[in-house]
């Protein structure tokens, strides 16, 4: 028998599929204390929140007995994944249950802000006929800006290229050729600021996207321009975007996301006459819900059951006995694929895996997974996984090559990613050491020995003494710790990669310091 808890509001739907199993009991528990939640979830084998339910580390401690947490929606910030994954619990979403229903949305707000529905509707309902004071403006005819080109932007480039809109977009994962395709032009972010008369965000909230519409982007921005965020708050820079709207430089803006949600109630948007707020609704429709509780509840059934896995965030799709010899691979090829990504510049176009030694013995399939998902997903986030990273990798343009090596390589078995953007070409590779420690052995022509994990600092530099002092002695001040360090040299005195394994992360203008020395050619900071 096992235990499901529902510890969030879950379409009926949803909940019937699980009932309807005779191994499962289900237990329906909603707006439980954090308290309460810790204290009964060690009776239970799987647990299913919305957003309201908040996942944390002493939550999934106190878990012993906990195989999967489902998350019927899209976002995982109430979920401690890191915690669940070190417990090898499963965590699973839906990341394509509440696309039209968000898309529809942000649709709505832009034609809302365009033709000030929401401020005429409250007009005429307290008795008032001012048809000079809500003038509108057409879409027709506008450039529409989109940040950000998963499925929500692409559905809602569709649905303005039927309104007659010209559509740009920005997204480091959109082709050319692919954007050529779908009718719109792919551009960098500054042209999204520059050219559009409409703007809606529809990335993930990371770290390159966290205010990314800011007083400077906003400088850069057409008078007149719109603004729309149903994406996550933090992306768009709210007070900033009011201060353009007083400035009169912003027509106006539209917001479903908050940095704080609920937003307090002296939030200043509320009192702006052109700016149109909803509560998080992109989501809210009835049939998203019933589509995110149908898909979260099957994928929940079938992995109790062991019928595969699916939609699961930090387990691959495949046979679970096959998974315990594959899973140092498939970790390792996760992790070089997202020190490949954070390395490369530009839009990518093409990623070539190759596979030599022991480990072209086994079914390579769920490796390469693993390898797209580590690439896409310091950009994109939870909206990409093991089950879906192959198809948003075609969605965006992106090839995908595998190949085996018929070659010995110096390592039992090596896995070697190259990255290829519209400005050249990243190459990774890596092994394991005692066939589960993964360590990066190459990057680009440089041959390391680097361990693959935690916060690292990358960096190009001409082999002259004192560098590593260098940027110890900045790292130390900024109260950064090194725990290791390895380096690869062309030849003395020439080109060399220092790889710094660090206990956290290095802020911008600490990088910044580390770049100003003369003999510094770049220097990144990874996460993995």
């Amino acid at each position: 028998m096992f235990k499901i808890l529902v510890s969030d509001p879950l379409a009926q739907e949803g909940v019937d599929i699980l009932k309807k199993v005779k191994e499962f009991q289900v237990d329906v528990k909603h707006k439980l204390p954090p308290e309460e939640l810790k204290k009964i979830i060690k009776d239970y084998d799987a647990l299913l929140v919305r957003s309201e339910t908040k996942v944390t580390k002493d939550i999934i401690d106190a878990a012993t007995n906990l195989k999967l947490i489902g998350r019927a929606g899209v976002g995982l910030d109430n979920v401690d994944l890191a915690s669940a994954s070190k417990r090898g619990i499963i965590v699973m979403n839906t990341p394509g249950g509440n696309t039209m229903s968000t898309a529809e949305h942000a649709f709505s707000l832009m034609l809302s802000l365009s033709r000030n529905i929401p401020q005429a509707d409250a007009s005429v309902k307290k008795g008032e006929w001012e048809r000079k004071k809500f003038m509108g403006t057409e879409i027709y005819g506008k450039t529409l800006g989109i940040i950000g080109f998963g499925r929500i932007g692409t559905e809602f480039a569709k649905r303005a290229l039927a309104f007659g809109m010209k559509v740009i977009a920005y997204d480091p994962f959109l082709s050319m050729q692919k954007a050529n395709e779908l009718g719109i032009e792919s551009v960098e972010v500054k042209e999204i600021f520059k050219k559009s008369d409409y703007i809606t965000v529809h990335a993930p909230l990371t770290e390159e996207t966290k205010n990314i519409i800011n007083k400077d982007s906003i400088a850069m921005m057409k008078p007149g321009v719109r603004i729309i965020n149903c994406a996550r708050g933090g992306i768009v820079n709210e007070l900033d975007v009011l201060e353009g709207i007083n400035a009169g430089k912003i027509a106006g803006a539209a917001f479903d996301v908050y940095e704080k949600e609920p937003p307090i109630k002296e939030n200043p948007l509320f009192k702006c006459g052109k700016v149109v707020l909803t509560p998080h609704l992109g989501a809210s429709t009835e049939e998203a819900q019933i589509n995110v509780a149908v898909e979260i509840a099957d994928s929940a059934r079938d992995a109790l059951l062991g019928c595969g896995i699916r939609n699961a965030v930090n387990v691959p799709c495949v046979d679970l006995e096959l998974y315990k010899i594959l899973q140092p691979y498939i970790n390792l090829g996760d992790k070089i694929g997202a020190l490949a990504s954070q390395l490369a510049k530009g839009r990518t176009q093409e990623i070539q895996i190759k596979y030599s030694g022991d480990v072209t013995k086994y079914n390579l399939s769920p490796i390469t997974v693993a390898i797209v998902k580590g690439v896409l997903y310091p950009v994109l986030q939870e909206t990409v996984n093991y089950v879906n990273s192959m198809l948003v990798a075609k969605e965006r343009g992106i090839k995908v090559e595998e190949m085996k090596a018929t070659s010995l390589e110096e390592y039992s078995s090596l896995i070697s990613v190259e990255i290829k953007t519209d400005t050249g070409i990243r190459a990774v590779s890596g092994t394991l050491f005692t066939k589960k420690d993964a360590r990066i052995v190459k990057i680009d022509e440089f041959h390391v020995d680097a361990i693959p994990e935690g916060y690292m600092v990358v960096a190009h530099n001409i082999d002259v003494p004192g560098i590593i002092g260098m940027m110890g002695t900045v790292l130390g001040k900024n109260g950064v710790n090194i725990a290791a360090m390895t380096f690869g040299r062309e030849k003395p005195g020439g080109k060399t990669l220092s790889v710094l394994n660090v206990d956290s992360a290095v802020s911008e203008k600490v990088l910044n310091e580390i770049r100003k020395d003369k003999n510094i050619l770049d220097a990144t900071l990874i996460k993995l």
